[in-house]
C-alpha cells in the first residue's frame, strides 16, 4: 500500500502534485477563456488560493471553503452558500464534488447562485482512469481526500436535470500517476498517445455548463368585441333574421 502524505497541502508540494496542478490550471484557463462578468466564485479549496481565480476575467473574485485556513478565503459550506440567488457570473468547482458528502446539494446551490447564462466549471477525476486506479490502493484516496469520484457522463446528466446546458467535456492528464512520468518529454508523448487512442484514457476532465435562460412568452388574451351601449341598451344589430 502506498503511504502518500495525508494532507492535501503537503501532497500538492510534491513533484507529482505540482505537475497535476499545472495541467489543471491549463485546462481551467481554456474553460474560462470566454467567460466575463462581474463576479467569479470558487467553491472549495484546491491548491494555492489564486491558482484558478487569477485566470478569471471577471471584475471580482472570491474563494469560499469550509476549511477557512487559506489566505484570502471566506468560510462557507459548499452545500449551503450564503450567496444571493442569480448573482454569480462564473463558478468554479475544483474537485469539490469529490470532497463533499452531498454532491447533489452542492450542484443545486451552484445552480441557484448562478445568473442566467452564468458559467459553471467543474474539475473531476475519471473513475476509470489511471489516477483513480491508484487511489483504490492508497490510504485516504489519491490525491488525498478524493474517495468518491463522479464520471463526466453522470455529472452531465445531473447538470441537465438542473436546467444547465452542458458543453462537451475536455479531457487531460494522460500521464501515469508517478512523478517520473511527469517530465516534459514523457508528458508530450503521453498526451499525444492518449488523444490518438481515445480521450477516455484520460485521468481527469473539465466540464463547462451554462445556466439556461427560460424565455417568457406573454399570453395574448383574445379580444372579444362588445356591443356598443346606447342609453344603457345594446345597440341593435342591422342583421335581419330569417
Amino acid at each position: 500500500m502506498n503511504r502518500d502524505p495525508v494532507g492535501p497541502r503537503e501532497w500538492f508540494a510534491t513533484p507529482l502534485g505540482r505537475a497535476l496542478l499545472e495541467q489543471e490550471r491549463d485546462a481551467v484557463a481554456e474553460a474560462l477563456e470566454c467567460v466575463f462578468g462581474e463576479q467569479c466564485l470558487q467553491v472549495g479549496a484546491w491548491g494555492p488560493p489564486g491558482l484558478f481565480l487569477d485566470l478569471a476575467r471577471t471584475q471580482r473574485r472570491a474563494l469560499l471553503s469550509a476549511a477557512g485556513d487559506a489566505a484570502g478565503q471566506v468560510r462557507a459550506y459548499p452545500a449551503s452558500l450564503a450567496i444571493q440567488s442569480d448573482s454569480i457570473d462564473a463558478l468554479l468547482l475544483p474537485h469539490t464534488l469529490e470532497l463533499e458528502s452531498d454532491p447533489h446539494e452542492v450542484l443545486r446551490e451552484a445552480q441557484r447562485v448562478l445568473r442566467p447564462e452564468g458559467c459553471l466549471v467543474v474539475l473531476g477525476f475519471e473513475p476509470l482512469g489511471s489516477w483513480a486506479m491508484r487511489g483504490r490502493f492508497t490510504r485516504g484516496g489519491f490525491p488525498p481526500g478524493t474517495a468518491r469520484l463522479l464520471s463526466e457522463r453522470r455529472l452531465a446528466d445531473w447538470l441537465k436535470l438542473l436546467g444547465l446546458d452542458v458543453d462537451p467535456a475536455s479531457r487531460f492528464l494522460f500521464t501515469l500517476p508517478f512523478a517520473r512520468a511527469q517530465s516534459g518529454r514523457m508528458r508530450r508523448w503521453a498526451d499525444g498517445a492518449g488523444k490518438a487512442l481515445g480521450s477516455r484514457l484520460s485521468g481527469a476532465y473539465v466540464l463547462r455548463a451554462r445556466k439556461r435562460v427560460h424565455a417568457v412568452t406573454p399570453i395574448r388574451l383574445k379580444y372579444r368585441a362588445r356591443p356598443a351601449v346606447i342609453g344603457g341598451l345594446a345597440e341593435p344589430t342591422t342583421r335581419v333574421g330569417t
